[in-house]
């Protein structure tokens, strides 16, 4: 309004409008002059999802392709649409797709969970340096001097985790110019990935690494070459089986390397495809959790395909592994549910998953139901056989939600029947440390609120569990009803 009084006392009617029409045409012939000089630039680059840093001055992130017709990318800092038209035959389009076709520049994808980035051709990686050389003569001005910047662990999105990872940059460079010289040459294709954010936890070597590589090697093969940075010895001794079943090579430990390996092809980080835990998602991959179990079965050889099935006048008891925790989240009357479970009619072990995962992998597959407490270790249901039954138990605490994301959902997927048991609060050795007032008690998802170093280190790291046997008892009855069927 005021704006518009100032207006009107300085000009007339007949000369605000002619103004009108001189702003109208003014701005116009600006965004046509900015449409001019970016236009090289904003071609569609389909299935790139980028983080670049581009010596020639032009910085382009995150350009993907949309389910609409439009795709963004950020130029210089401007935010611009880009209408996705397959029929461009301007010289840069024409530029820009025989790039991607000669696989000039790496194909680079960003999931929700993961980046990962594949090249093709005359492919040099530098360990002591964490640098990929992608060397051609084809190389165009617009991917001269650019280069990628990856952590090759598939966990995205959680700051703490990544900041451990090893960052891995990709460039793309002529032949002509001062590349390292091959010191090793393999004729096979090679994957790099990282061994730090989470590894050690039996969870996230799982649903971090484990499937993920395979999602990303499995159809090399066995031909595949391992590149590992930020290799931990211990870790490649404990899952050498899984290794050795996707590889049929020693891994490379790139990052003391001081040599120039080159390969046909080097993917770059791990693929996922899936946010949920412990899951591939088949619609995205040509694998499923089936084909990832029956791999287990053949890396561990694990002889169990079917859980039993109990018929009329049959004497083999069903087998109960009662997995066990000794620092936190244990079960402090094992006695009494080995009893339980005996008086049933099962045949049961009690045992804590260990470090010898060949020999467990052996002790899970032959049992028909795994029951334990939510943590790390219920991860070994991966190498239970079909139709067997899962019995999680849930602490008390609002960790629901989190035992059904980590556990609950991907058992599904797996084949096998899933029992959630929820403990009460008189289950829980919390009512033996605060007093029942305590907001710890009556509130716990006000402490989630407080973040999850607080929740954790309540409702994960200082409870155990007494089952109530008699409360617990038709859970382990539906278990045998269901062997019976």
């Amino acid at each position: 309004m005021v704006y518009d009084t100032i207006l009107a006392r300085s000009f007339s009617r007949y000369e605000q409008k002619r103004l009108g029409y001189g702003a109208f045409a003014v701005c116009l012939l600006i965004i046509l002059s900015i449409y001019t000089v970016f236009k090289p630039y904003l071609g569609p680059i389909h299935d790139l999802n980028l983080k670049l840093s581009v010596g020639v001055g032009i910085k382009m992130f995150m350009v993907s392709e949309t389910s609409s017709s439009q795709q963004i990318a950020k130029v210089e800092g401007v935010v611009t649409k880009i209408l996705v038209n397959e029929t461009n035959t301007s010289p840069q389009m024409v530029q820009v797709k025989q790039m991607i076709t000669n696989k000039v520049e790496p194909l680079c994808t960003s999931e929700e969970r993961t980046d990962f980035c594949e090249t093709n051709g005359d492919i040099r990686v530098q360990g002591n340096s964490s640098y990929v050389y992608i060397v051609s003569n084809e190389t165009s001005i617009i991917a001269e001097n650019m280069s990628w910047r990856i952590r090759p662990y598939a966990r995205r999105g959680d700051g703490f985790a990544m900041s451990h990872v090893r960052e891995w940059s990709l460039m793309a460079v002529k032949s002509s110019q001062n590349v390292p010289q091959c010191t090793r040459n393999h004729s096979i294709p090679a994957v790099l990935f990282s061994l730090s954010g989470y590894a050690g936890n039996h969870f996230h070597d799982f649903t971090d690494i484990i499937i993920p590589l395979f999602l990303t090697s499995r159809q090399f093969n066995g031909e595949v070459q391992f590149l590992i940075t930020d290799k931990h010895s211990w870790w490649i001794a404990k899952y050498h089986g899984i290794l050795n079943e996707l590889s049929n090579y020693e891994p490379i430990d790139i990052d003391r390397d001081d040599g120039i390996h080159c390969f046909p092809s080097v993917i770059v980080g791990l693929k996922r495809y899936h946010r949920r835990e412990l899951s591939i998602d088949p619609q995205k991959h040509f694998y499923s959790m089936k084909d990832f179990r029956d791999f287990l079965g053949s890396a561990y050889s694990l002889n169990k395909v079917k859980a039993i099935r109990i018929r009329n006048g049959q004497h083999k008891k069903p087998k109960l592994l009662v997995l066990t925790r000794k620092r936190t989240r244990t079960f402090t009357n094992r006695g009494e549910i080995v009893k339980l479970a005996k008086s049933l009619g099962f045949k049961v072990v009690a045992m804590e998953a260990n470090g010898n995962i060949s020999r467990f992998a052996g002790i899970v597959n032959s049992c028909d139901v795994l029951m334990g407490v939510h943590g790390a270790g219920l991860t070994n249901i991966v190498f239970l056989p079909d139709n067997a039954i899962f019995i999680q138990i849930v602490p008390y605490g609002g960790i629901e939600w989190l035992a059904t994301n980590d556990f609950g959902e991907p058992s599904r997927d797996m084949n096998l029947n899933y029992f959630e048991y929820k403990i009460r609060l008189e289950e829980s050795t919390l009512i033996q440390q605060y007093p029942l007032d305590r907001f710890i008690i009556k509130e716990p998802f006000a402490v989630q609120k407080a973040g999850w170093e607080a929740f954790r280190s309540v409702y994960l790291d200082k409870q155990n569990v007494m089952l109530d046997v008699n409360r617990f008892r038709p859970t382990l009855l539906k278990a045998l009803e269901l062997l019976h069927q």
